[in-house]
């Protein structure tokens, strides 16, 4: 053991005997002190729940309700037709709904979700939002058809910065702030962040997050503060209060602030396996004390709405608990605002599609998020009304619970989006003020790992090599949720008012009179005197992020690193992630090693770290302490402060200050046999999705992710269900009522040598019953890149036989349009109605005499 993780071991035994302890004793460069996590909640797996609301904290609205506002809100009930009220309970995505629809359906909400934007355009200017933000308002409360007229809300993803906007100002993801540990910078961000999405009109955003990641497989892992609920729970507060006002002043919801939005309610980071959208199974005392810590502190600071989670608890979908969206939410913790759902997350719910959850209405959820199923949903939630399937009691106490907010976040007596004191002013956006908390938000961010015979801080009048292919690439740097949903499809032109993480060090190093090379791959003209290589991951957003284990794969960025290590060239690694990764070689063929997360917009406050100034003064220490475990192995993916047997490469806490004389041992390379390779190989076995793949179903209504053992497409469409063959639920079985598919879904990866190898596609599968018009089965790499073959006769003459084992050559879809190179679909099964099939594996496999393109 070295000396360096000995220290490390030393502290977690010491972290398990006393709230008092700190890591600056232990991990030379920490002087943060830590806070305990309840014990020893994390190791409890349990296989029933009974929810005892009398066990949760027990707290009042901060929020004193306005009897004028309680009249106003009574007389508008008495007014609105039931049509009228049914529209206030549902939320659309701009990309599925027309201005004149959401008036014309009196809905309550429009949001722009993930890759949605004003005529479809990620990099749409400003101006464009406000226009449409008017068009909406407008629409909604147009009374020419006499009804009441009430104004919309607009819902964005606001959440490190405004982030969906060109030119706005991005902070660092969630997981680099835990590192900063600055709660006093949190309110900052939060309030410059609600005035940038003034500047275009909207009401409201989607943050903060509040969830503790247990699991870094997770792809949301980045959206986290902190493994230690201490962390987040210290944020909620600022956060909420930053972004809405202070509670009971006169701030609170004035035109400088707009609606705040904690989620995800309850346990999104405490899934089995880090599974996106997939079940919790802890105790209820370690949801309570872990997973909810956030929620009673940003209650208490006036947070007006709640999003439900996608997760599970228990087998139970937290769309459609009760117990927890009302008797704890509402009942226990004082929340008195909107409980608002998440993407089509109603449709998870038992019994539940995408058009049609009662279920999920009268277990406390206000607005169903309804992105591209809202029409469908409006209408079947009518008709449950007036069945009394949903009562009318309920229906007025969601309606007035969504009016209280309007009214309280001043949204009747606002004028045109365009006409408020904010709006227009697109200077706001990026602007020197704003990027100058930003900047503090990176320098206090980033945690350094290793400074051997302190390299940092690096003297600017140097001659300087900026390497690696995240040097200059803002898009990069700032990870996923920025202009798309998965952070894809950006270039540096994108962000004007944006900095690479190059651009912030040439300007240092210029300001002295030295000199800085660019060059991606490494490869220089000049011997430099220090080289700077920036790496990582590349953008991902849920779903997509999701992985494996904690293995940094990529082999390049370690081979540059290792040949400047051998041309004798001091190396400095700037490590861009989401999460903390097993990165043992990269840390080992480096004399410095920082930990940079995902910085946002302002590369500058990289280089403050990195450089002293023009006349050799430090600038800024390292003062970022990890706010999550970094892991020792790349097995480590649940590894949090306080478990038994505590051992990660750096403790929660570590962080290096450039005083720090200690130079880190060789660490070991080993790699243990059970680390998965990205696996282009497996896509499904025994009926399950093989990470990091997911089985998606689709149909006119939009995707939905399989993440139980029976679940149905938006319309309904496509039925599946896991059933029995050689074990319990090995089987996946699908049936077709309508136009659909079955797809099998994640990151790209590249099948070019397998293809041109003569390798196959091969797939174990059952027809039960073939009376579609058409069946296809392909290969996709986007919407415009799918190689497809038509299989309708072939599964028809399968009918009544046995299982079967298709072996088609990858070739066949190569000739058919697909680009082997980036395919994200390796399986899709599309077809009308009439066809049930049963599947059980989908993999690659070698060539065999009977590859062919038929099945």
């Amino acid at each position: 053991m070295t000396n360096h993780k000995f220290k490390q071991k030393l502290c977690s035994l010491v972290l398990f005997f006393t709230l008092l302890s700190t890591l600056a004793a232990c991990s030379n460069g920490n002087s943060e002190p830590i806070t305990e996590k309840p014990q020893p909640l994390l190791a409890e797996k349990i296989t029933a729940i009974t929810v005892t609301p009398e066990n949760w904290p027990k707290q009042q609205s901060p929020i004193k309700r306005s009897p004028e506002q309680e009249t106003k809100i009574a007389a508008l009930l008495a007014k609105m037709t039931l049509e009228e009220k049914v529209g206030q309970v549902i939320q659309a995505d701009i990309a599925s709904i027309t201005p004149q629809e959401a008036g014309e359906y009196n809905l309550g909400s429009v949001l722009n979700g993930g890759s949605s934007a004003p005529n479809g355009d990620i990099h749409a200017p400003p101006s464009e939002w406000l226009k449409l933000a008017d068009e909406f308002y407008q629409a909604s409360t147009d009374t020419s058809d006499g009804g009441v007229g009430i104004p919309l809300l607009w819902g964005i993803d606001a959440v490190h910065g405004n982030n969906n906007v060109v030119g706005a100002t991005l902070f660092p993801h969630n997981i680099g702030l835990g590192a900063a540990n600055d709660p006093g910078l949190m309110r900052k961000i939060g309030e410059i962040t609600a005035k940038e999405i003034l500047v275009v009109g909207i009401d409201w955003t989607f943050a903060p997050t509040l969830a503790v990641v247990q699991n870094d497989k997770w792809g949301r892992t980045y959206e986290s503060y902190s493994e230690n609920p201490a962390i987040v729970a210290s944020f909620a507060g600022p956060l909420v209060e930053g972004i809405q006002g202070k509670v009971n002043t006169d701030s609170f919801l004035s035109q400088d602030h707009l609606l705040a939005n904690v989620k995800h309610f309850l346990g999104d980071g405490g899934t089995q396996d880090g599974k996106d959208q997939g079940d919790s199974t802890v105790s209820e005392a370690a949801m309570r004390d872990i997973h909810g810590a956030g929620y009673p502190p940003a209650i208490q600071h006036g947070a007006q709405v709640v999003m439900a989670s996608f997760n599970s608890w228990h087998g139970r979908k937290m769309h459609g608990s009760r117990e927890m969206l009302n008797d704890i939410l509402v009942e226990r913790l004082g929340f008195d605002g909107l409980v608002v759902g998440d993407w089509n997350g109603h449709g998870q719910v038992a019994g539940c599609s995408n058009v049609s959850c009662p279920q999920a209405f009268n277990a406390g959820l206000d607005m169903f998020m309804a992105p591209d199923s809202w029409k469908g949903l409006y209408n079947n939630t009518l008709k449950q009304v007036k069945s009394g399937e949903i009562s009318m009691a309920r229906l007025d106490e969601a309606v007035s619970r969504v009016l209280r907010v309007k009214l309280r976040a001043g949204l009747f007596d606002a004028k045109l989006p365009s006409k408020r004191p904010y709006a227009g002013k697109f200077e706001l956006l990026g602007s020197k003020q704003h990027k100058a908390v930003a900047r503090e938000a990176v320098r206090k961010s980033l945690v350094l790992l290793k400074n051997d015979n302190q390299l940092l801080p690096l003297s600017a009048n140097s001659k300087v090599l900026v390497a690696g292919e995240g040097a200059h690439n803002i898009g990069q740097q700032s990870g996923g949720w920025t202009l798309s949903w998965q952070g894809t499809g950006n270039n540096n032109s994108h962000f004007p008012n944006g900095e690479s993480i190059y651009q912030g060090i040439q300007k240092a190093v210029q300001a002295a009179g030295g000199q800085v090379e660019l060059s991606e791959s490494g490869k220089f003209e000049t011997q430099p005197d220090v080289a700077i290589v920036v790496f990582g991951e590349q953008p991902y957003a849920e779903f997509q992020g999701d992985v494996t284990d904690l293995d940094y794969k990529p082999t390049a960025d370690l081979a540059l690193l290792t040949s400047l290590k051998q041309q004798g060239i001091p190396t400095v690694s700037l490590f861009l992630s989401g999460r903390g990764m097993w990165v043992n070689p990269e840390i080992n063929a480096s004399d410095a090693f920082v930990a940079a997360w995902l910085p946002g917009s302002e590369g500058g406050g990289v280089a403050d770290l990195l450089f002293k100034d023009a006349k050799g003064k430090v600038q800024f220490d390292f003062t970022g302490r990890l706010s999550f475990s970094w892991p020792a192995n790349p097995l480590d993916v649940e590894l949090n402060v306080g478990d038994e047997n505590y051992q990660p490469l750096f403790a929660y806490g570590y962080g290096l200050s450039i005083k720090d004389k200690q130079n880190l041992e060789l660490l070991s390379e080993a790699v243990d046999p059970a680390v998965s390779q990205i696996n282009d190989e497996r896509f499904l076995f025994a009926g399950d999705p093989v990470q990091p793949w997911r089985v998606v179903l689709n149909d006119a209504g939009g995707n939905t992710q399989v993440s139980a053992s029976s679940q149905a497409s938006s319309l309904s469409k496509l039925f599946v269900q896991a059933t029995d063959h050689q074990a319990q639920e090995d089987v996946i079985q699908a049936t077709w009522q309508g136009a659909a598919n079955l797809s099998i879904q994640g990151n790209p990866i590249d099948l070019t040598l397998k293809t041109q190898s003569g390798m196959a596609l091969a797939f174990n599968y059952k027809v039960l019953s073939q009376k579609a018009n058409k069946v296809t089965l392909s290969m996709s790499c986007g919407a415009d890149c799918i190689g497809e073959l038509d299989v309708t006769s072939a599964l028809k003459s399968k009918v009544d036989q046995d299982w079967q084992q298709a072996n088609l050559a990858l070739n066949c879809f190569a000739k058919a349009g697909s680009n082997m190179e980036k395919v994200d679909i390796p399986f899709m099964l599309a077809a009308d109605s009439g066809l049930t099939i049963q599947l059980s594996e989908v993999k690659i496999v070698e060539p065999e005499n009977t590859v062919s393109c038929e099945l």
